[in-house]
């Protein structure tokens, strides 16, 4: 029997993807994501469908409410969080959040990026994030956040200016060697960690190094980062050690760059400066990690 698809549901199906990323990149949650796509649904499928003109504006507005909402919840949440919170880790390489073919694009779904624009206000976070990901007019953004267009520039301009001025204020950590270099940069960094040779562990890192591990109270993890070469590679040994001294190592593409799969308890981003590691976060939430192993099963 074939099944009838009907324009309303190839509309919506048609926009998923987007509505999607719109809302992951607003709530850095998978999960939460999900819930504002399909509430979405529920409201299209009650909608007088003669009224909307445009589909995609629709439902891009109903999305980007929703997530507005959640976020005015959530930054309560974010208080009372246990320890350092990092988004969730999704994978990219199969085009879940978009496209993702340019250093903007990938930047876009960054952890860093996602972490830093928890200090926008909702509505801040919501203009910037259509306007750089989504490459929007101030015009559509106004429309779709019902704010007058001068508004929506002010609003732009005041995140974009926020987000500058953090960067400026942290070391440049973008550098991404090609994925040869990186394999080969992480498997001595792994070699190093796993049998303990602190000397050479320490002469891989930079001296400003950054550890960041969210367990959310669910996991044992630190609950402020680690800080500092000495610091940092006795923290990586005596968590590789504790955690992961024999689970199945993987390599994949998560929030566009490469990171380290340990079986499905946590995800390692590894990132470099000059061929040094200058940050590393590792996310073992397992709360956190549902909507990728969803991903892995599938894949």
């Amino acid at each position: 029997m074939i099944t009838h698809v009907t324009a309303s549901d190839a509309d919506f199906e048609e926009n998923r993807p987007r509505m999607f990323g719109i809302a992951y990149r607003m709530l850095g949650s998978a999960a939460e994501a999900e819930d504002a796509v399909q509430e979405a649904y529920l409201r299209w499928a009650s909608a007088d469908r003669e009224e909307i003109e445009h589909p995609g504006a629709w439902l891009a507005k109903v999305v980007t409410n929703l997530c507005l909402n959640t976020l005015s919840s959530a930054r309560v949440r974010r208080e009372a969080y246990v320890g350092p919170w990092l988004p969730e880790p999704v994978l990219t390489g199969d085009g879940t959040l978009g496209p993702l073919e340019s250093a903007e694009q990938r930047d876009s779904v960054s952890m860093a990026l996602l972490v830093l624009l928890e200090q926008l206000t909702p509505v801040e976070r919501a203009v910037y994030v259509l306007r750089e990901a989504f490459a929007y007019s101030h015009r559509e953004i106004a429309g779709l956040l019902d704010l007058a267009e001068a508004n929506c520039r002010q609003l732009y301009r005041r995140a974009a200016g926020r987000v500058v001025a953090e960067r400026a204020a942290e070391p440049e950590r973008r550098f991404e060697p090609d994925p040869e270099r990186w394999q080969s940069l992480v498997e001595t960094f792994m070699t190093a960690a796993r049998d303990g040779d602190l000397a050479r562990l320490e002469g891989m890192l930079t001296a400003d190094v950054r550890f960041v591990s969210d367990g959310g109270g669910v996991v044992n993890a630190a609950l402020r980062p680690i800080l500092g070469r000495e610091k940092v590679a006795r923290f990586a040994v005596g968590v590789l050690k504790k955690f992961a001294g024999d689970l199945p190592v993987s390599v994949a593409e998560i929030n566009g760059v490469p990171a380290l799969l340990f079986g499905e308890t946590a995800v390692l981003l590894v990132e470099f400066e000059n061929g040094l590691v200058s940050g590393l976060s590792t996310v073992l939430n397992p709360e956190k990690l549902e909507f990728l192993q969803r991903q892995l099963s599938h894949s």
